[in-house]
């Protein structure tokens, strides 16, 4: 089997030849592998390192690509982006929203940076997705989202507010956000056809300690809208990956409810994201993708740590097929090469 075979296989639970094993890097990371490995280029360092890559395919706007977590000063939807550095990693943040001061409805329409669909960068898009194919990967994209990018647009702290204070303010604007999108995401499924695997949508629902918010609030919101997106996209015989990080499993059945397909990163050391207990209550009706603790485990533990965290996530979260293992997000900057590697061969070579 190739990688995508495996990827495909293993989200449709069939029977593969060994269980795929995905990564997300940082830069800090790709660079630190270029180095360790000789590689220059990040497909064929998946492909020395016998990676299942589910490559990234972001149309850029108005460019050749995108990176969400990389804008260069100005995101697509008009929000600033600043660079900060902290340790041995650069991250970005983001500026002053451009709703941030608004207080009604129709004030939304004074925002004179909403995205046009028709200037996503589609062929360039495909470009990259044909290259991801000739490698043997899975695709997914593009990137999609309703709440996070509400909270970049408004401010986390309006954001949060506006949930319980300021419900017209949001339908309104989360609708703009939807349209839009949806739009991108029929033009993009229809231009790129069988090039693309999976489609990513990223709206993170809990913190390291507890939710952002209430199921009730997030159902009156966002539910009706992740449902509809899931159709949409179930539709063009695609499958549907549905990021959240943090606690967030009282989320984990109305997901599933709205056809989510795979959920990622599964992030274990918040509370209630215990591996075994959410393959016992959800593995029946989900994929897990992730799990891999990259706090702790993959940057300061050993290489017998790491064997170790990897396995109890093979043992648990992989326990009856249908397990995508990978860190839980990416791998932040200073994790060492050889960590990195003993995660992946680990997979590589685990036979239940």
């Amino acid at each position: 089997m190739n990688s995508r075979q495996r990827i495909v296989s293993t989200i449709e639970k069939k029977p593969v030849d060994r269980i795929p094993v995905d990564v997300w890097l940082t830069p800090e990371v790709m660079e630190s592998l270029f180095k360790h490995t000789g590689e220059s280029d990040e497909y064929e360092l998946y492909r020395k390192l016998g990676v299942d890559k589910i490559a990234w395919v972001f149309p850029g706007y108005n460019s050749e690509s995108f990176d969400p977590n990389d804008s260069d000063g100005i995101d697509p939807w008009g929000v600033p982006t600043i660079k900060v550095k902290s340790g041995l990693a650069t991250y970005q943040e983001y500026g002053e929203g451009p709703l941030s001061k608004m207080d009604e409805p129709e004030e939304i329409d004074q925002h004179a940076l909403w995205p046009d669909p028709d200037k996503f960068n589609y062929a360039a898009a495909k470009a990259t997705a044909q290259r991801a194919r000739d490698y043997g990967f899975a695709t997914i994209g593009p990137w999609v989202s309703h709440y996070e990018i509400y909270c970049h647009m408004r401010g986390m702290e309006n954001a949060l507010m506006d949930m319980i204070a300021e419900p017209e303010f949001v339908e309104a604007t989360l609708d703009r956000i939807d349209s839009i999108q949806t739009t991108m995401i029929e033009r993009f499924l229809s231009e790129l056809g069988d090039l693309i695997d999976i489609v990513f949508i990223s709206d993170d629902l809990g913190t390291q300690e507890s939710q952002l918010m209430s199921v009730d609030v997030w159902q009156q919101h966002l539910q009706p809208r992740l449902t509809r997106w899931c159709d949409l996209i179930h539709k063009h015989g695609k499958k549907v990956l549905f990021h959240t990080d943090g606690a967030s499993r009282n989320f984990v059945d109305p997901l599933i409810r709205c056809g989510v397909d795979i959920l990622n990163p599964i992030q274990h050391i918040c509370p209630g994201m215990e591996r075994a207990a959410l393959n016992s209550d959800f593995g029946d009706r989900v994929i897990f993708h992730g799990g891999v603790e990259n706090q702790h485990v993959l940057p300061h533990g050993t290489i017998e740590d790491v064997k170790k965290e990897v396995i109890t996530c093979l043992e648990t979260l992989g326990e009856g097929g249908g397990y995508i293992p990978c860190s839980c997000h990416n791998i932040q900057a200073g994790t060492p090469p050889v960590n990195v590697i003993a995660m992946i061969e680990t997979v590589q070579n685990w036979k239940p």
